[in-house]
Order: structure tokens, then sequence, then C-alpha cells
């Protein structure tokens, strides 16, 4: 691992942060934005469901090969910019889509621009980091995406305000028009990382061939490690897909939707920034157990027609706190658990995972929302996180 001056540290620390506050707000005010959208234009609970997919299909092949790329590129801040620009890209595609399949596809791309955000992003740490600072700085980095995961949805539903029928249309397209200006606005904070200290490999660091995929996962508590991060991963998207149809059938406006997905993000958010803190306290492996499994009793009660606003805030705040905790966690995990030269690899497997599960369990909970109704596929996210919560312990 390369180490760098304290100065710039946190120089490269600080502006990795930045563009992911603001890349992050984009996507967290697209992705409400494409279930409204889907609905504008005729869709169902099926249909929100597989447009959803749709964003983890195209980045499912690449992850991987994007994250061998890493490993082995001297400098890689530019590939986050680049992460921006085709986010911003996509959701402008948004924004002109009047059918399914050009939302799914739109949304393909949305999910490409933030794959390279995430890969490189995470690479960044991985590789300029000190390893007691691992999970530190992955708790910044995931409160970071968190900030924007709470400012997304309440510029989403501040945009919306009470926009319904053939006003919904209308209405997403200057919101998805928002979200590609601030997108393309997290290219600049990394403008000073273009002078940042490129890595310095060895001829026999050069010449060893890439660590495979299956040696990866034959690392201990890998696969655990792996499943845990999809099953938390993929029950945020779940919620924030089918929260609005949730919302609408018991009456709750998209402006107060987007101030509940606004509350779970600062509950993460919070427990993100107080993580080190918990971790002098209870183990990483506890502290993951404690995330899948907390999570799964909220999204189950947040299924349940047991109130309205005020019951699903105090669920979400709780559930929250607790789903914040694994993606950091896994991170770190999965950083130390790979070879030095695979670190890179092994984060985008990681991503992998994680796309994969966002293409098979939203695909799945679609088939579940078509026969129960939405807050079915809230209950089969549950059970995947509850298998994980087990598989962890």
């Amino acid at each position: 691992m390369t180490d760098t001056e304290p100065v710039e540290r946190a120089r490269w620390l600080w502006a990795l942060l930045g563009s992911v506050v603001l890349t992050h707000t984009a996507l967290n005010l697209i992705r409400p934005l494409i279930s409204y959208r889907t609905i504008a234009v005729g869709g169902d609970a099926v249909e929100v469901g597989l447009v959803t997919a749709a964003y983890a299909l195209l980045p499912l092949v690449i992850a991987v090969p994007l994250g061998r790329f890493t490993d082995r590129a001297p400098r890689i801040a530019w590939i986050v910019g680049l992460g921006s620009a085709v986010l911003a890209v996509g959701s402008l595609l948004l924004a002109g889509s009047g059918g399914l399949s050009a939302l799914a596809l739109a949304s393909t791309v949305v999910g490409v621009g933030h794959l390279l955000c995430m890969v490189a992003g995470q690479g960044l740490i991985a590789r300029y980091s000190r390893s007691e600072h691992l999970d530190r700085d992955f708790g910044w980095f995931t409160a970071a995406a968190s900030l924007g995961q709470l400012a997304g949805p309440l510029i989403s539903g501040a945009l919306l305000a009470d926009a319904s029928g053939p006003a919904l249309l209308p209405a997403t397209s200057t919101a998805l028009v928002v979200a590609g200006l601030v997108a393309a606005l997290g290219a600049l904070p990394l403008l000073p990382l273009v002078r940042l200290r490129p890595l310095r490999r060895t001829a026999a660091q050069r010449a060893a061939p890439p660590v495979p995929a299956r040696d990866l996962l034959r690392q201990r508590r890998m696969p655990s490690a792996l499943l845990s991060s999809l099953a938390l991963l993929t029950a945020v998207d779940i919620l924030t897909a089918y929260l609005p149809l949730i919302a609408e059938n018991r009456g709750i406006s998209p402006m107060l939707v987007g101030v509940l997905l606004s509350l779970r993000a600062g509950s993460s958010l919070l427990s993100r920034l107080t993580l080190p803190w918990m971790l002098r306290r209870w183990s990483r492996r506890a502290l993951i157990v404690a995330s899948t499994s907390v999570a799964a009793v909220a999204l189950t009660l947040v299924a349940l027609p047991l109130g309205g606003f005020a019951a699903l805030a105090a669920v979400l705040l709780v559930g929250g706190f607790l789903l914040g905790l694994g993606q950091p966690l896994t991170m770190a995990q999965v950083t130390t658990l790979a070879p030095e030269g695979a670190r890179g690899a092994a984060l985008a497997l990681r991503i992998w995972g994680n796309r994969l599960g966002q293409v098979a369990i939203p695909a799945a909970a679609a088939g579940v929302a078509g026969a129960v109704g939405a807050p079915g596929a809230l209950l089969f996210s549950a059970a995947v996180l509850l298998a994980a919560a087990v598989t962890a312990g």
C-alpha cells in the first residue's frame, strides 16, 4: 500500500468525500424518481421491480474487470469523475424516457455511473488508507453516501410535491434534470486529485497474474461478508423502490415519502459517524450480525399495515441506524481478507455480488409483489437479511 503524507491524506480523502456526497445526492434523487416515472408511464409494482433490477444488469458484467483495472492502474481518481459524468447522462436519459424499455435502459446507464464511482472510490481508500484506519475511512465514505441519501429524497420530494396523475410525468422530468446537474458537479471536487501520487509497482508485482475470483471466495468469511453486503444493499434498494407504492396505498404523499427515506438515511449517517466508537465496544462480526438482523425486523414492520407516517418514521429511524453499519464493515472486512495486490478486485467482487443481488432479489421481489402486493417485496428482502445474519453469526 502506498502511504501519503498527512496533509496529502487529508486532501485526497476530503476531496473524495465531497464527490461522494454530490454523486449520492444525485443517485438518491434519481432512484425514487425511477419508481414514480414508471408509475407515470403506466407501470405497476412488477414493472417497478423489473426497472429497478435493470439498474444492476451491465454493472454485474463489468464490476470485477473494473476492479482488476483499478488494482493495476497507477491513477484511479479520474474513474470516479467519469462515473459522475455517466451518472449525469443516465439521469438526463431518464428525463427523456417515455416508455418502460427506455426507462430500463436509462436505469442501466445510471447503474454503470454509480459502479464507476464506487469501485474507484473504494479503491482509493484501500490504496491510500492505513490498515488501522480502514474501518474509520470506509465509515466516512459511507457516511458521505448517507448524507447524499438524506438530501436526495428530500430534494426529490420537494420537486414532486403533491404531483400525481398526468402532472407526474413532467414533474419527474424536471427533477431528473436537476439530478443530472448535481451528478455532473460531483466531478469538481476530484480535480485536485489529478496530482495525487500514483501507485508504484515493482516488476514482480506488474508480472504477477491476477488473483482468480474463486481464490478470493475461498478466503475464510469472505462468502458471508459478500452475502451480508448484498442483503443490506438490496434491502435499501427495495425499500426505496416500494415505499412509494406502500405509502400511496396508505394515503402518504410523495413529499412525506421523501422525508421518510431521508430519516432512514440520516439515521444510517449517524451510525456510520459513530462507528469507531462502537468498534471499541463490539466486534466487527457482532455489529454485522446486528445490522442484518435488525434491518430484517425493520423491513417486516414497514410491510405490515401497523400505522401511518409516524409509525413508519419510528421504524425507519431505528432500522436505518443498524442498516447503516453493515456496508462500511463489510468493505473493511473484504479489504483485510484480500491479498495486498488484489484489494481492488476483492472490493469489485463485493460490488459484483451486490449487483447480482440487485438483479436477482428485486426481480424475485417483483414476482412476490405481483402475487401479494408491494409489502411482499419487503418481506422477501427481510428473509434474505435473516439468512445473512445466520451466515455471519
